[in-house]
């Protein structure tokens, strides 16, 4: 089988979204990242996270333009309908408890505009960068749950699927300990099993990594679905 093309996350989200002037919700944003690269595109973003606590490191950041910051769940999104362009889960839908992956898209269709789009992005449990921590957080069957309901909401009512694409996006980490610190910050409950497991991890870094001159290299196996909702009128943001 060949396989997927490696291209940059934002690259090929780019390719499907003419971002000036829309209207974004990246729902479960983390540190903020994506919310304010969109905005150094000219979008008019706002990053969803559960608390007060998991939106500190993107509030502490230095503001790219209006984005803005909202605490809530991805299943009982705080916005009232029709307020969003496009709603995106970028690596994020199988963090929804499994029981709410479904609401959670209802949600994203609810809160978006006639002819908007929900642009979700998953990892895929297959290669060495997904081996790396599976001894610690075996997602398989999560992800596989997060799949379902995509396309149980690609088959309607409310929304339609346009595409399905996979690709290999390239991380790229310095040492062991930077990778480390980056699996904590996703969700600092797990550093008690990373310490436990420290020397394990270190040595699979260490084997599945493709050593560089500027750090370890890995491909992070993703696939990506757009979802468009119905549109009377025919028009549509991407």
């Amino acid at each position: 089988m060949t396989e997927p093309p490696r291209r940059k996350h934002l690259d090929v989200l780019k390719e499907h979204f003419q971002l000036p002037g829309t209207r974004l919700l990246d729902v479960g944003c983390g540190d903020g990242s994506l919310v304010r690269a969109l905005t150094r595109e000219g979008a008019r973003v706002a990053g969803l996270e559960i608390n007060a606590e998991a939106l500190a490191p993107a509030r502490a950041e230095r503001p790219e333009g209006d984005e803005d910051y909202v605490e809530g769940r991805g299943e009982a999104l705080p916005f009232p309908a029709a307020s969003f362009d496009a709603v995106i889960f970028f690596n994020s839908l199988h963090h929804v408890p499994a029981t709410h992956h479904r609401a959670a898209l209802a949600e994203a269709a609810r809160v978006l505009r006639p002819g908007g789009a929900v642009w979700v992005v998953e990892p895929i449990a297959a290669g060495k960068y997904f081996e790396l921590a599976r001894p610690l957080e075996d997602e398989t069957e999560i992800r596989a749950a997060a799949y379902d309901a995509i396309r149980e909401a690609a088959r309607g009512p409310d929304l339609r699927q346009e595409r399905e694409l996979r690709y290999r996006h390239p991380l790229q980490f310095k040492d062991f300990s930077v990778w480390a610190k980056r699996f904590i910050a996703v969700d600092p409950a797990r550093r008690p099993l990373l310490e436990r497991h420290y020397d394990e991890l270190a040595r699979r870094f260490e084997e599945f990594g493709e050593r560089g001159p500027d750090g370890y290299h890995f491909d992070l196996e993703a696939r990506a679905n757009l979802l468009r909702r119905a549109d009377p009128a025919g028009a549509g943001v991407a």
